[in-house]
């Protein structure tokens, strides 16, 4: 049983790499294909009786680790200077409005449709609400470097506001001066932690001359991440902030502190460290895109009750994205579809408690968006002029 499970396994992952090296031709999103091989999965279990127990309470563990990973390679990627003032600008702009726009429609939708509370209303609303940077990211690798960058910037600022918005509201009964100060008061904590811990991080990197040194460096940003969700911190702000930290380096380079750090031999460090981040994303994101998809039964999928709503949902998506592109004079396609809800909308989804869950808000409506924006960001990159694929 061991050994073919550790066989299933390795062969999983060598297909869904050779699915990722082939999407620059296809154009499929490697997700579809994650989720499809996982639902397969799950119909050869029960075809063939094979006893396998409930594997639905390791998705939030995967899904954490894989959210931190995600941030942190995006914050790896990312620059900040000046000529990166204008890209900035749009891209968080284009996180931050369809962003409250959507969680207030979807919002107050599901207030009047279901008779629930606003505060429960809203707190389930902000999960369709999300970019996923998991879905985004990898899917736009073989487009311009311009859109590309655009998409990198907007999903990871989409996903943290996300977060951070989700935890307010589920923080607080009642929205008042004072949770709103609360809420200010806890970013600014988490800047300084983020920013103390950076700097530490990255000092350590430096000192650590054992072999084994970037494993720690990574189970310490989990750690703190996790510390930070106990108290109700922005816990992503932390991870986003050291991404940007590492690989910014010679930015900061007019500090004191920062010429401590030899950044030009720090600077062949991170690369090291950014290639098994990027790596290990890979895996525990095929991993946690395989059990979703295995955990989806043909009931859940087909569920013609909520698939109305779902449609209603990705159109509505679309819509205020349509209108965002073209008040912020940017190239429409194919960049309108590749707003895909998936690995994060998930995440938040499971951490609603049970108390605060409305049913119409359920397993069927979630997953129905999902596939239907994938698909919709399929279609969108196969009818891409090849003019606007990168080379």
């Amino acid at each position: 049983m061991t050994t073919s499970l550790i066989i299933t396994l390795s062969v999983l992952v060598l297909v869904a790499y050779a699915f990722d090296l082939s999407s620059k031709r296809t154009k499929i999103p490697t997700v579809i294909i994650l989720l499809i091989m996982g639902y397969l999965i799950k119909y050869a279990v029960d075809f063939f009786k094979i006893g396998i127990p409930n594997l639905d309470f390791l998705l939030p563990a995967i899904g954490s680790i894989g959210l931190i990973l995600i941030v942190l390679e995006a914050g790896l990627d990312l620059e900040l200077n000046k000529k990166k003032k204008a890209i900035l600008t749009k891209s968080l702009l284009s996180a931050v409005v369809p962003l409250l726009i959507l969680f207030l429609i979807i919002g107050f939708g599901i207030n009047y449709y279901t008779g629930a509370s606003l505060m429960w209303s809203f707190i389930n609303a902000i999960p369709f609400c999300i970019i996923s940077s998991a879905i985004a990211i990898p899917s736009v690798q073989n487009l311009s470097d311009e859109k590309k960058e655009f998409v990198v910037y907007e999903s990871s600022f989409s996903d943290i506001l996300g977060v951070v918005l989700f935890n307010f509201f589920l923080s607080n009964e009642t929205v008042s001066i004072g949770s709103f100060l609360v809420f200010f008061g806890q970013i600014l904590i988490m800047l300084v932690i983020s920013l103390v811990a950076s700097i530490g991080l990255a000092f350590v990197i430096k000192k650590i001359d054992h072999h084994v040194k970037f494993i720690p460096i990574m189970v310490m940003i989990i750690l703190i991440y996790e510390i930070a969700k106990i108290y109700h911190l922005p816990a992503l702000l932390f991870i986003l902030i050291f991404g940007l930290f590492l690989n910014n380096l010679d930015e900061l380079h007019r500090f004191s502190f920062i010429k401590k750090l030899q950044p030009k031999l720090l600077n062949e460090e991170v690369k090291g460290f950014s290639k098994l981040i990027a790596e290990a994303a890979f895996l525990v994101r095929t991993i946690f895109f395989i059990l979703f998809g295995y955990t989806i039964s043909a009931e859940t999928l087909l569920n013609l009750d909520t698939l109305p709503f779902a449609l209603g949902i990705v159109a509505l998506i679309i819509l205020i994205r349509f209108i965002q592109l073209i008040v912020t004079k940017t190239e429409i396609t194919p960049l309108l579809f590749i707003a895909p809800r998936g690995l994060i909308t998930i995440m938040l989804f499971l951490s609603i408690p049970i108390t605060k869950k409305i049913d119409f808000i359920n397993d069927s409506l979630l997953i129905q968006v999902i596939i239907i924006g994938a698909f919709l960001m399929m279609m969108g990159l196969m009818f891409t002029k090849e003019k606007e694929v990168a080379n």
